[in-house]
């Protein structure tokens, strides 16, 4: 995958959270478990620790109806990204991430908090289309 690519090649710096590890660790497909974790240690993708104003934050989102209760792991990782002051996400989520309502309302409780907008994009908006 592209965005793989220009991870490595230093254009982006990874970030992920102790939420998606445990996530990962649930998984039943232990083919695809190990995969993804072996992404973490080939990518030097950074490990953001847990934080009690990452859940408080992720309530609110569910709390103003941007988020269903029913996905609040995804609200979380909204929140993380945001507390954690990363740059942007980049997801394929596009039911409950990805989504304009959800970029739009986040960014509004964001402000209305403290906290700077977090950017969300599909890894075709951000990754180089340039010929080598």
């Amino acid at each position: 995958m592209k965005l793989f690519e220009e991870i490595k090649e230093g254009k982006f710096k990874p970030f992920t959270s102790w939420h998606v590890l445990d996530e990962l660790e649930n998984t039943t497909n232990v083919e695809k478990r190990e995969k993804m974790k072996a992404l973490v240690t080939d990518y030097g993708i950074e490990i953001i620790p847990a934080n009690p104003e990452f859940r408080r934050l992720a309530r609110m989102y569910v709390k103003e109806g941007i988020i269903k209760e029913k996905y609040e792991a995804d609200a979380l990782h909204i929140a993380v990204a945001t507390i954690a002051n990363i740059d942007f996400i980049i997801s394929l989520n596009f039911q409950h991430i990805v989504k304009h309502k959800t970029i739009i309302q986040t960014e509004v409780i964001n402000a209305r908090e403290g906290y700077r907008r977090v950017f969300i994009y599909t890894p075709a908006e951000v990754i180089s289309y340039e010929d080598a």
